[in-house]
């Protein structure tokens, strides 16, 4: 991990579909919305422990089935 943003390893990454039809602030808004969620996504698999280094590394175990979906309903 290096302290520059986007610099160090992987530990969580999504993709989004656009057109053509989309503006430039669409494209913007969309961006903003798909990285709020990676990074909530990268720190909750943080905090629960479940990522690991492995010399220059990051090996993320992936999360327990219905993990996010019991923390919302509390």
């Amino acid at each position: 991990m290096t302290a520059d943003l986007d610099e160090g390893s992987i530990i969580e990454q999504d993709i989004i579909r656009v057109t053509h039809t989309q503006s430039a602030a669409d494209y913007v808004s969309l961006g903003r919305d798909v990285e709020a969620q990676v990074l909530a996504r990268a720190v909750h698999a943080h905090i629960h422990h479940r990522v690991f280094l492995n010399g220059n590394k990051a090996v993320v175990f992936p999360a327990s089935p219905g993990e996010y979906a019991s923390e919302r309903m509390g």
